[in-house]
């Protein structure tokens, strides 16, 4: 059963989800809702996935510096690797 909701978008956002929905050749009423939908789906544990005892407990061992720029650390590491 479809229920009619009003929600309150700023304007400019309205004209681009509609033109993307356009595009797209879908409802924005339909992209909304299925969006909705994947945000609140329950997630299952996935059962090959699991992490083992060892991994669990390494879980929060290594603790990042607060300031370190995760992107630019790679990257440095990156180009001397390569270089």
């Amino acid at each position: 059963m479809n229920t009619k909701l009003t929600l309150t978008i700023e304007q400019e956002i309205i004209k681009r989800a509609k033109k993307y929905a356009k595009i797209k050749n879908r409802s924005l009423s339909d992209i909304i809702e299925n969006y909705l939908k994947t945000l609140t789906k329950e997630k299952k544990a996935p059962e090959s996935n699991t992490l083992s005892p060892i991994i669990r407990s390494l879980q929060g061992s290594f603790k990042m510096p607060v300031h370190m720029d995760y992107k630019k650390e790679l990257e440095d590491r990156l180009e001397k690797k390569y270089s």
